[in-house]
């Protein structure tokens, strides 16, 4: 197996590597670069390497033509370092459950990705019985399946399974939630406010649209492991931006998310018609980013592939867990692709001021990726 000397270091690196969420998103230099120069170099060593047009960087390797397949999906985008501090030093530090590496995005993005890079190097010293397939989106924070369409355009193969590597506490994140903003904006007419009848003001009529979508049903059956669908106002925003005035646009942003079976444009289309017509007001909405839920069978083939692959690696078995987030699995899921989300580092502590993870949890996880390399793709001996 890779060592722990070098897992360790490869995740020191990674974090050294700010590749920080902005407004450019995935075409943000700071994230491209990670990709291109910080990672690039290592997942070279496997084999050739290619990057798309979004700067996602794909290593395919095994034959084109063989009978089965599985691919892992890394992200290279991480939350802002926001109010955390020394974000980038990587330090090794020692906490109650042993000692672990301390940075930005150690929690959620990075050290999965080093777990699974160390895993696919080893795989790659073999002869590959099947073809495995390693991508590195410059996603991860973005809320939309754009970076993992445009890798499986460019790959033109649709694997049996598909990997989201990313921090679930080491367990299988066997189901998630799939997310839809909605934007709504709410146009009413500018006056001084020492003369109010002389206007129409727009924040009574976010008023109105906050209490109707608070008190809508939103039409759907509370999950046993993933709970109610939600409807959550996460932004507001209104102007013009002066003194003494009234209000003439206010804009917010609805978080909705969406349980297994639900479509995003179904549950669009609700939040829309639900919105009142008939104050003073104009009020519109949009769509924006999306994501799709996901959920895999218990004794789906995906599933009995880690199950058995956790007790090669020595541990007792897969352990699920049923998450709240949305990202690429639920993508997957809807081309036909068995997926699941998976990796080191603990949930709690994303976007948080505070992110350490275990280095024995950033071990025992590439020792599961590579057992799982081997399961998915023993048949084809």
């Amino acid at each position: 197996m890779i060592s722990e000397r070098t897992l360790v270091s490869w995740l020191q690196r990674f974090v050294r590597y700010p590749s920080q969420q902005t407004e450019l998103q995935e075409k943000d230099p700071e994230v491209r670069d990670f990709v291109r120069e910080c990672v690039a170099p290592l997942a070279r060593e496997s084999g050739p390497v290619r990057l798309d047009g979004m700067g996602n960087l794909i290593l395919d390797l095994g034959p084109r033509d063989a009978k089965r397949s599985i691919m892992f999906a890394t992200y290279a985008m991480t939350h802002p370092a926001a109010g955390m501090t020394d974000p980038f030093a990587a330090a090794l530090v020692e906490t109650e459950n042993g000692p672990a590496v301390r940075g930005r995005g150690v929690a959620e993005q990075k050290t999965a990705l080093a777990a699974v890079l160390g895993a696919v190097a080893e795989a790659a010293e073999d002869d590959l019985p099947g073809r495995l397939i390693f991508a590195l989106l410059t996603a991860g924070e973005t809320g939309r399946h754009d970076a993992a369409a445009q890798v499986m355009k460019d790959l033109g193969h649709e694997p049996d399974h598909a990997v989201v590597c990313l921090g679930t506490g080491c367990k299988v994140g066997a189901s998630n939630k799939g997310r839809i903003d909605i934007e709504v904006s709410v146009r009413g007419k500018s006056t001084h406010s020492s003369m109010p009848w002389n206007g129409v003001d727009a924040i009574g009529g976010a008023r109105r649209c906050l209490e109707t979508l608070q008190a809508l049903d939103l039409g759907t059956a509370e999950h046993p492991a993933l709970g109610p669908a939600t409807l959550t106002p996460t932004a507001i925003r209104s102007f013009p931006e002066a003194t003494h005035t009234v209000q003439n646009l206010v804009e917010m942003t609805f978080d909705r998310r969406l349980l297994p079976g639900e479509d995003p444009e179904t549950a669009f289309s609700a939040v829309a018609a639900a919105l009142p017509s008939d104050g003073p007001w104009k009020v519109t909405c949009c769509r924006g980013p999306f994501m799709y839920p996901n959920e895999v069978a218990d004794g789906g083939s995906l599933m009995t592939l880690l199950d058995q692959a956790y007790v090669d690696a020595g541990l007792e078995g897969a352990e699920t867990t049923a998450c709240s987030f949305a990202l690429d699995a639920g993508y997957f899921a809807r081309l036909g692709i068995e997926s699941v989300m998976l990796g080191p580092g603990e949930i709690d502590q994303f976007h948080s001021n505070e992110e350490h993870v275990l280095i024995s949890d950033l071990v025992v996880m590439a020792r599961v990726y590579r057992a799982l390399i081997r399961r998915a793709l023993e048949d084809e001996k």
